[in-house]
């Protein structure tokens, strides 16, 4: 995205409009979350410390931002919780853990559903009965990049008959897939994400009780293996793709356009 912004810092900027929000609200959601969680397993450092709050400006962690608006995939400031507060430390542990990502999971079902809905009054039904909905709202599909990316929305034409809804659906689709891609990346299993406490106490007992300093080398690691390879952004990408290419029809199953 960098070579993107250099060469068309305008079409940039109209991406981002629409990205910045859907990021911020991942953010704070996925770190409320976490937060309540810990609140309702006895923890009350999250509340003490002013973290039970939507305001991202709480939640930031400078490269975790970074890296979802330029990457998709990222992670907020970690929300502090003490394991010696929680009634039952090991399933208090898995159930702080999986708030975030399971929040998100949430978010990305409502916005895809929303996008769904929106569908009935945004597409021609002429270009629905030619091109079938999935050409719309599918994450692989043309169709779908021309909505997502605003310096494509003249190639749309005849396509959509409602250009105002298009802005809420572009909102959506960016909403969808921040949260589907936020979610799976916390799910992998390394310190400190989320994945790695739902393994050790799922698989483990718990009994993996990593220092702080261990959290802070693999978290280091973690950033040069985003900014090195594409290795894990790779893996997400098509996690995502199959992810929402299962709910998708689903959806249009029930909800039919």
């Amino acid at each position: 995205m960098l070579d993107w912004l250099q060469s068309d810092p305008w079409g940039f900027l109209q991406f981002m409009l629409y990205r910045a929000p859907a990021v911020l609200l991942a953010i704070s959601f996925h770190e409320l979350a976490h937060g309540y969680a810990a609140l309702k397993s006895g923890d009350t450092t999250a509340r003490d410390l002013g973290r039970l709050s939507l305001n991202p400006l709480r939640h930031l962690d400078p490269l975790g931002t970074i890296s979802l608006f330029l990457l998709g995939i990222g992670w907020a400031k970690p929300v502090p919780v003490n394991p010696n507060r929680f009634r039952n430390r090991r399933w208090n542990d898995l159930f702080v853990s999986l708030a975030g990502v399971c929040t998100n999971f949430v978010l990305f079902l409502l916005a895809m559903l929303l996008s769904v809905l929106i569908g009935r009054f945004l597409y021609a039904p002429e270009a629905l009965d030619y091109l079938g909905a999935s050409f719309f709202l599918s994450f692989q599909e043309d169709g779908f990049i021309l909505q997502l990316y605003p310096q494509l929305a003249d190639s749309l034409g005849a396509l959509i008959k409602s250009p105002v809804l298009l802005h809420l659906q572009r909102f959506l689709f960016q909403l969808a897939m921040i949260n589907l891609g936020m979610g799976l990346f916390n799910l992998l299993p390394i310190p400190p994400l989320d994945g790695f406490h739902v393994v050790n106490n799922i698989f483990f007992k718990g009994k993996l009780n990593l220092g702080g300093k261990v959290f802070r080398i693999a978290h280091i690691a973690l950033i040069i293996l985003l900014i090195s390879t594409n290795f894990i952004g790779s893996w997400i990408s098509q996690a995502i793709y199959a992810v929402q290419g299962a709910i998708l029809p689903v959806f249009l199953a029930i909800f039919p356009l």
